[in-house]
Order: C-alpha cells, then structure tokens, then sequence
C-alpha cells in the first residue's frame, strides 16, 4: 500500500502493518509520521525499540541476526532504521526484502528515508516488498502557498490561535522551516496559553528569539563572514538550542549549494536553477556569492561532513555535536577569513 503522510492515521486507526517506510525530505514532517506509528505500536504492545543508523560501517548480517534473536517470551519489539539514502546496495536490498516478506507478529520493521523515492528507488526489490506486504509513506514538503495553512493547523493541535496576518508573517520568518514553525509555535502556546495572536504578537516572539538563530546563523555562512558565524554558533549553544536543528540548517543549505553547482556543471542557467529548487527570492544572491566562492568540489566535501556531523549528533559516530558542527563552520570558510576572525 502506497499512500500519502496526510492518511497515515487513518491507516493506523484500521490496522497496523507489519512493515512501514517512510520517505522525504522534509525531516520535521518525517519525525512527525515516525511518531504517529510509534505511538500505534505501543499502544498494540510494542514496547522496545532498537533504533539502527545506516552507515558505511553498518552490517546487514547483524541486523538479520538481531531481527531473528527473539526468544519465547521476549516482548514486542519495534526495529527502526535510518538511512539517508533509498540506495542502499544489494546487499542492502535483500536483507530489507527479507524480513519484510518474512513477517513476524512481534516485531514491526519502521524504515526512515531522508530523502524522496525516485523512480529508480521505487523499482528496487525492497521498496516494492515494503508496498506490498506493509505501508509506504510519502512524505511531500509543504509548498509557500500551503504554508500559512499548515501553520494554522499546527498552531491549532498546540491550543493556538493566529489570525490570517500572523500565520502569513510567521511563514515568511521561517522560510519553509517546518521544525522552527514548530517551535515558535510551542512556545507560543507556553507564553500565550488561550489568547488569540496577531501579527503584533509573532514580531515580538519572533525579533525576541532571532539574536541568536539557526537562520542568521545560515545567513553568515553564506554571505562569507565568519566571526559574525562563529558567534552565532556560540550564541546557539549557549541558549540550548538543540544541535538536530543547527545540523539541519547547515545541511539544508549544503544541499542546495552542492544541487547548484551540479546544475550549472551540466550547462543550466544558475537564476532557473535557484528557480526550480524554489530558494526563496531574497536568499539568490547570497546563495549565488556562495556557489561563486565554493564551486561544486568543496559543496561536495561539505556535503560528507555535515553527514558525519548527522551521525555524531545521533549518537552513531563518536565526537561531541557542538564541537563537530563548530568544525564544519570553520571548514566552509578559508583558513585565512576564519584566522582574521579570531
């Protein structure tokens, strides 16, 4: 069965599937489809979880040999993988269609993808057996046109109120960022509890909390100015903001930058290619000073460490997250403007 985030709790509400992979690249609305069938597992009796990261170093006998080590009265049991990528090898491939043809009542199998299914992804012999024997989940971002809606909804689920004006307002502060939608949100619903909030209100929350933001934060990075970077990393940190959020930032503009430069290598117009992977009007020219002063190597190199900075914060490499996602800001600078900063 394929079908999409929004009908995933009514799927839930009818039965649950022995197997679930969810796929996209808007993290918050995948951690949110992750819950929602966590939640139905445990209320099933499911009440372990063994989590697995997909790495370089990861082995899929081990996780065929975890999956079958279940003893007579072992509990219920919820095997979760992480996998950046659909392009998992064969290897891969047959461990993943194994267990999901092979069902078992006390153990669901709950596969994350950070990242959308291509075509050539939803022909693999694993992701087929996932469609047919349990539930795949696409996951869509949420377009700007849609954007004030969703907010609306979620201020709703949280007990708030926003008028027209604020939703608008708020979608254009978070700039598509589900997760930091999210938390102004929560913390409006702690600070306003059962008040309606207006536009007035969202600026005040908003230029409140945007000293020391992951998007000034992102902005510094990209408009080559390393102190001013360094200082909101650290700003960051101080004010406990959760490093998920700062790698996801980070990573986000990483990807687009390293996207560009593979467009423009292939002969396409750099303002069509901002167009087509829908950066926002006012972010173009600082993200064209960035292609200009990185080039499709170095994105390519940023892209590699901001996934080993992912695997340290998840806990599956070993390293502190403030201190890896520090090096990965010192690295997207040259040595001499990161100096000069000191």
């Amino acid at each position: 069965m394929k079908i999409p985030l929004r009908q995933l709790s009514r799927q839930l509400e009818r039965a649950l599937a022995p197997a679930y992979l969810i796929a996209g690249e808007e993290p918050f609305l995948v951690d949110q489809g992750l819950e929602q069938i966590r939640a139905a597992a445990r209320a099933a009796g499911f009440v372990e979880r063994e989590l697995n990261v997909v790495d370089r170093s990861f082995r899929w006998a081990d996780l065929q040999a975890s999956a079958d080590n279940l003893s007579l009265f072992a509990s219920r049991r919820v095997l979760e993988l992480r996998m950046a990528t659909p392009r998992i090898g064969e290897a891969g491939g047959a461990a993943l269609s194994s267990l999901i043809e092979r069902a078992d009542p006390d153990r669901l199998l709950l596969i994350a993808v950070g990242a959308k299914l291509d075509a050539a992804a939803a022909r693999t012999s694993w992701v087929k057996a996932c469609e047919e024997h349990g539930v795949l989940v696409e996951v869509w971002p949420v377009e700007r046109g849609d954007l004030p809606e969703w907010i609306t909804a979620r201020a709703r689920h949280l007990g708030v109120e926003l008028s027209v004006d604020a939703a608008e307002l708020l979608a254009d502060r978070v700039e598509g960022n589900l997760l930091a939608a999210d938390q102004e949100l929560r913390k409006l619903a702690l600070t306003m509890p059962g008040r309606r909030v207006g536009e007035a209100e969202i600026l005040e929350a908003v230029t409140s909390s945007a000293r020391f933001d992951v998007f000034r934060l992102t902005d510094a990075v990209l408009a080559g100015e390393p102190a001013r970077a360094l200082r909101v990393l650290a700003g960051l940190r101080a004010e406990g903001v959760e490093p998920t959020l700062v790698s996801w930032a980070l990573s986000r503009e990483i990807t687009l930058l390293a996207r560009l430069a593979y467009a423009q290598a292939h002969g396409e117009n750099v303002d069509n290619a901002l167009a087509r992977l829908g950066i926002w009007r006012r972010r173009q020219p600082a993200m064209k000073q960035a292609l200009r002063r990185y080039g499709a190597p170095r994105t390519t190199q940023f892209l590699r460490q901001a996934a080993e900075v992912d695997s340290v914060i998840k806990g599956a490499a070993p390293g502190r997250p403030w201190e890896a996602l520090t090096a990965l800001v010192l690295a997207m600078f040259p040595r001499t403007a990161t100096a000069a900063s000191r």
